[in-house]
């Protein structure tokens, strides 16, 4: 039985390769932002405390350049240095210090892959004081009260030729052979765990991805906090669907998940359980949901392909949150309830069809051929053609209506071409109930457009009975 353990994304996880290749030989998730910016751009760091002049630091031999008995003292002396911060929007300022730290952050990143024996218990607090100094920081406000993350273009940080060293430091000292969890406990806390989520809120989206590995090794190698990491993404996104609407790591967050899942033991403790119904399934409401649905359906998929007996309530709240005026976000779900009967049971399907395909066949009709057109691949997939079949009886009569009508009636001829094979595909499946269907079609459209005329009739003698009438008022009729 596997414990709550982080496990690797199967698929759907995997991106680009990163600008670095010792990047990616940290980590195997990919640092590729879910949104391009269209033009990046440094504003002011956070990172900035007055000084009042300029910084000057002792330079320090190199730790390859001194017997090994000495370099455990001198790499914590390095990193005393490295916690002195530098304000990176005054580009003229301190240029040679700024120099040093960054060779020396360097010459620790190489230093922590390959050396060994540097980890004593006097190093620990003097990395995580390191790092805290330079990460855990106030994020700038955005430009842009109305900061939207598809249109507008993301702050930069400004030091990040120093951030991004630290970020790759901590990353290995965290992978290293000889790091000992039960030393770093007592530094690496919970404290520690809220300040490096609340920086996930980072407009940066480099910093957001090194902030998802950090996170990732974190949970892997402490077991105490994992619950606790759990529960504060659990308010994160709380805070997110209910309050806020605004939080700019949520997809980062949504692959730590996707992968954490992943690990879930079995049978799913109810905290998991009610995780999925009470903020998974929410997520779907807001309006940026295009930046993170993509890991926001592989985490669904991953319970569902976990218990499949939570295949219904995942529906049922699908259905209930279903857009209403938003055509890309109905595209958006018609592709997750694809995904999800990918991998659906046919008990499972049994149980939610009639809901199921009275919601497709809405779409089917939308006058917007994108959810029109998308509906109607769902007829292209094999799984989904075999679950139809077996339950043609009570799908057929669902869309039969609505598939027959737009065949004669829809705009766009791509769509109805689709629906021409729909129909097709439906009459090979029942021939029987095809006829049936069709001639009571026809028989309700008559009876339709005979009550239509006799309303129309019905009118026209009111309209002759107001004429007349008014006719009498004017004296031009006798009465």
């Amino acid at each position: 039985m596997m414990g709550d353990r982080p496990c690797p994304p199967s698929r759907a996880m995997s991106s680009a390769a990163t600008t670095s290749p010792s990047v990616d030989k940290v980590d195997g998730f990919s640092r590729k932002s879910v949104r391009k910016a269209k033009q990046k751009r440094s504003q002011s760091s956070s990172q900035f405390r007055s000084q009042g002049k300029p910084i000057e630091l002792t330079p320090l031999p190199l730790l390859k350049d001194v017997p090994a008995p000495e370099q455990p003292e001198l790499f914590l002396k390095k990193l005393q240095q490295c916690c002195t911060v530098f304000d990176f929007m005054d580009t003229l300022s301190d240029l040679k210090m700024k120099e040093y730290k960054r060779s020396t952050l360097n010459e620790l990143v190489d230093y922590v892959t390959v050396s060994r024996g540097y980890l004593t218990e006097q190093a620990y607090p003097e990395v995580v004081k390191m790092v805290s100094h330079n990460i855990f920081r106030t994020l700038p406000p955005s430009d842009s009260n109305e900061f939207d993350p598809e249109e507008d273009e993301p702050t930069l940080e400004a030091s990040w030729p120093h951030l991004q060293l630290v970020y790759e430091f901590f990353i290995r000292f965290l992978e290293s052979q000889e790091f000992q969890p039960s030393i770093a406990k007592k530094y690496i806390d919970q404290k520690f765990v809220l300040q490096l989520l609340e920086l996930f809120d980072s407009e940066d989206p480099r910093e957001r991805d090194y902030l998802k590995t950090v996170l990732h090794r974190i949970y892997g190698k402490f077991l105490g906090l994992r619950a606790f990491i759990r529960k504060q993404i659990n308010n994160i996104f709380l805070r997110f669907v209910y309050e806020t609407e605004h939080f700019n790591g949520v997809a980062e967050l949504l692959e730590i998940l996707g992968s954490i899942i992943n690990g879930f033991a079995l049978p799913l403790k109810a905290e998991h359980k009610q995780f999925l119904v009470k903020v998974l399934i929410p997520l779907h409401t807001v309006r940026s949901l295009s930046l993170f649905h993509a890991q926001l359906a592989y985490c669904i998929v991953q319970f569902l392909e976990k218990d499949p007996t939570l295949t219904e309530p995942v529906i049922r709240g699908l259905l209930k949150f279903w857009p209403k005026t938003c055509s890309q976000k109905e595209v958006m779900f018609l592709g997750e309830l694809e995904e999800i009967l990918d991998v659906i049971e046919p008990t499972q399907f049994v149980k939610i069809q009639e809901p199921l395909f009275k919601q497709i066949s809405r779409c089917v009709s939308s006058p917007h051929f994108q959810v029109a057109e998308r509906a109607l691949y769902y007829w292209n997939n094999e799984y989904i053609m075999s679950l139809i079949e077996e339950n043609s009886s009570v799908i057929l009569p669902i869309m039969f209506a609505s598939l027959y009508r737009i065949s004669k009636e829809h705009w766009n001829p791509a769509i109805v071409a689709l629906v021409y094979n729909v129909l097709k595909a439906f009459m090979e499946m029942n021939s029987t109930l095809f006829d049936e269907l069709t001639a009571t079609y026809k028989s309700d459209r008559q009876r339709e457009k005979k009550k239509e005329k006799e309303r129309e009739e019905l009118w026209k003698k009111l309209e002759d009975l107001e004429l007349k009438r008014g006719l009498r008022s004017d004296g031009i009729i006798p009465t």
